[in-house]
């Protein structure tokens, strides 16, 4: 049976261990794959033709919601996204909160302020922020009660409620609600009875401590899916359809294949497609970052969303909804943004049983305190706080938010990181391979040189040479017809057309018989003479690699044009910054090795790789991985697929194949190689951060727990550093928002 991929929304979610057990519980369905994201609130499931419905029931089995995310045309609103409701909500609770709880910390912390019967208006204050602002809390401790689970919500509403109940006991039925009774702060928990002490500034501060931590939360996750958000509304709302030689409007996420569109210079292209008519330069910064716009005409492909900056044109629509360049870029960014790195694998193991452990430790640390003569309060005291300190939640936010923010940027630079996995190869990787054609250079044939001789005049050299040329649609033909154009040259029909496969090509032009092909077919097959200066002249050429066209009318030689393909402009400063990240690059081409020693001496690579066939693309791979190298390829062509998938880090240029795409862990939209160098410097980034979130996470834990279980931390500070941890990590993973491409000059250091 072939397997389908769903994804589901996930509403209820307070914490990693909510995501761990929604995980749990997917796949213990037969034939099911979950993943669960509690940063961007998914699930992706991979399933043998399991119901939708069924994958829901089981969540709401556990407690939470699920749906299946809506459906919209790029053209569409886009909806405001249920954080946003979530963020006010909670703004609200913090504001009411903070301003009830502050007064009631000022109050038990500060003597002087402690009037007569203070206490009764500091549990006034203090009730409504415990009941109602640690409401939600407490209705999720309650929900995963019913489902027999803890989650971080158990610690904090457990902890809230015995600092608030013992505060009760304390203040009804012992001596705290005694007139003159006062109180002052203490990092540690003092000798005594207890029931002369209330902490409602433990429950009411702690609250306002958490929800602000949420807030904080739930800001940062808004902010780090920002990238995705502005990328799904880059898409055209309307969209000028011509039928029938009528002009109409209609809303782009209307259009179907085959639909025919005018564009205005200044318009958004609605979908993408090809130009059918009309000359234009077209933006196309959304995908490449670039910003110089490009040519294009009859024949050239546009993708949606990008902009007309030039004049009318004409297109065939060819892709609509989810089939778009905008909608692919938009799933490839998300299926990133769902995965989770090993590390964290590890993380929400541990969150998954971490909260029953903590309460079993708070148990632990009451009872021990007690046994070892410890007052009432001190047992209390080291139970709460080891209750509130011990949270998961950092564990849970550590990778999910560095791969939002960093993925998101990734986007909006034109690199499109495919998931965690692919972060933790860039850390090894120390060999890159990288195809020619396409990737160093531009894949574009252009003249190098013309070699005129003696007697004829260079512009009559270049139009015979293009008015032969221009029935051909061969890459060196186009070519020399571009050239042509670019000079000012004019372009003369050309009568009695003939292709020579592999040769060259003949035709009658203003009445002469012109020949433009290899040197030998001239020689050979029309019996024109070559000089020694020709053929020295063009067997230089050939060793630089270029393609020789001899040009010949009446019988003579009129001169040589030298054709190849160009590297791009920064090829050489790419791979010296690759060489900086401690990268060794390896030149494959499938061409001949004078063209390919060419373009490596240009751009600086000593190891060449020349005369490769796809098949032995795929053998250098291997056979540098066998060496024990940690191997990057880097590739455009459906040629380079088998070798991108077998690279230990894919590459391709999103200029190429779908099919390079596909097998590729990183795709670089514009086709840049200087953008390699940002993409290996931005993911091994985002795996920094990652990795420095969950040593704070772990090492959080690990000296807070035994600090409040010794009673040496206050519930109050407990809170605090608990909402802190969380805040750090998110903020943490923010950092990547300020990640930025290298400069045009200089290499940069990794």
């Amino acid at each position: 049976m072939t397997s389908t991929e769903v994804d589901l929304d996930i509403g209820g979610m307070t914490c990693a261990s909510c995501a761990t057990r929604i995980e749990r519980k997917l796949n213990r369905i037969d034939g099911v794959i979950a993943t669960v994201n509690y940063a961007t609130e998914k699930a992706r499931v991979t399933s043998d033709g399991v119901d939708a419905a069924d994958l829901i029931a089981a969540v709401e089995a556990a407690g939470y919601t699920a749906a299946e995310p809506v459906i919209t045309g790029p053209a569409d609103d886009v909806p405001v996204p249920r954080i946003d409701s979530e963020t006010a909500e909670l703004r609200r609770r913090l504001v009411i909160s903070a301003a009830l709880a502050i007064p009631v910390v000022l109050l038990s912390m500060v003597p002087a302020l402690q009037f007569t019967n203070w206490q009764w208006l500091a549990l006034t204050l203090a009730a409504p922020v415990v009941v109602w602002g640690a409401w939600p809390f407490h209705r999720a401790a309650a929900v995963n009660l019913r489902h027999g689970a803890t989650t971080m919500d158990t610690l904090i509403s457990v902890g809230v409620l015995a600092a608030f109940g013992w505060s009760l006991y304390a203040l009804f039925f012992g001596t705290a609600g005694q007139p003159g009774m006062h109180m002052t702060f203490s990092l540690f928990s003092p000798g005594g009875s207890g029931t002369g002490e209330i902490y409602l500034e433990v429950a009411a501060a702690v609250t306002v401590f958490i929800i602000a931590g949420r807030y904080i939360e739930a800001r940062a996750k808004k902010q780090s899916g920002a990238a995705m958000r502005a990328l799904l509304e880059l898409g055209a709302k309307d969209a000028t359809t011509l039928r029938d030689g009528v002009e109409s409007r209609m809303a782009a996420a209307s259009l179907v294949v085959g639909d025919t569109i005018v564009v205005r210079p200044g318009e958004k292209i609605a979908a993408d497609g090809l130009v059918t008519d009309g000359v234009s330069a077209v933006d196309l910064s959304m995908l490449t970052g670039e910003s110089a716009p490009v040519e294009v005409g009859p024949g050239d492909r546009v993708v949606g969303a990008t902009v007309n900056v030039g004049g009318r044109l004409i297109v065939e629509v060819t892709r609509v909804g989810s089939d778009t360049e905008l909608s692919r870029i938009a799933r490839m960014v998300e299926d990133a943004q769902n995965g989770k790195a090993q590390a964290q694998r590890l993380a929400d193991r541990v969150s998954a049983i971490f909260v029953p452990v903590v309460i079993g430790l708070s148990l632990v640390a009451f009872a021990g305190w007690l046994i070892a003569g410890g007052s009432l309060e001190q047992a209390f005291t080291a139970a709460v706080a080891t209750l509130i300190i011990a949270c998961p939640c950092a564990l849970g936010l550590a990778t999910p938010t560095a791969l939002l923010v960093g993925t998101g940027r990734g986007s909006q630079l034109g690199i499109i990181i495919r998931g965690p996995q692919v972060l933790e190869q860039t850390r090894t990787v120390d060999m890159i391979v990288l195809d020619k054609t396409g990737t160093i250079t531009t894949g574009t044939m252009t003249v190098q040189s013309m070699k005129v001789m003696d007697g004829t005049d260079p512009n009559v050299l270049l139009a015979m040479a293009a008015a032969v040329e221009s029935p051909s649609e061969h890459p060196v033909a186009r070519a020399i017809v571009e050239y042509a154009r670019t000079a000012g040259v004019g372009i003369v029909d050309a009568e009695s057309f003939a292709s020579h496969p592999g040769r060259g090509v003949q035709a009658t032009v203003d009445g002469h018989l012109v020949l433009a092909g290899t040197l030998g077919w001239l020689a050979e097959s029309w019996s024109v003479a070559m000089g020694d200066d020709a053929l020295a002249h063009g067997a230089a050429e050939e060793v630089r690699g270029s393609t020789v066209i001899a040009v010949a009318w009446d019988g003579v030689l009129r001169g040589i044009l030298s054709v190849r393909d160009t590297v791009k402009p920064t090829s050489a400063l790419a791979v010296s910054r690759l060489r900086a990240l401690r990268l060794t690059p390896v030149l494959l081409t499938g061409d001949n090795a004078g063209a390919a020693s060419t373009v490596a001496a240009e751009v600086g690579i000593e190891d060449v790789r020349a005369g490769v066939t796809p098949a032995g693309k795929l053998d250098v791979v291997r056979e540098l991985q066998a060496q024990g190298h940690v191997v990057a390829m880097v590739g455009d062509g459906v040629n380079d697929s088998a070798a991108l998938a077998a690279a230990d880090l894919g590459i391709a240029m999103g200029t190429g194949t779908d099919a390079a795409i596909s097998a590729s862990d990183i795709t670089i939209i514009s086709g840049d190689l200087l953008v390699v160098a940002d993409a290996v410097r931005l993911s091994r980034r985002t795996l920094a951060v990652i990795k420095g979130n969950l040593f704070w996470a772990f090492a959080y834990n690990v000296a807070a727990i035994p600090l409040a279980m010794l009673g040496l931390l206050n519930p109050l500070l407990a809170g605090a550093a608990m909402a802190l941890s969380s805040v750090f990590v998110v903020t943490n993973s923010l950092r990547l928002r300020r990640f930025r491409a290298a400069p045009l000059a200089g290499a940069e250091a990794p």
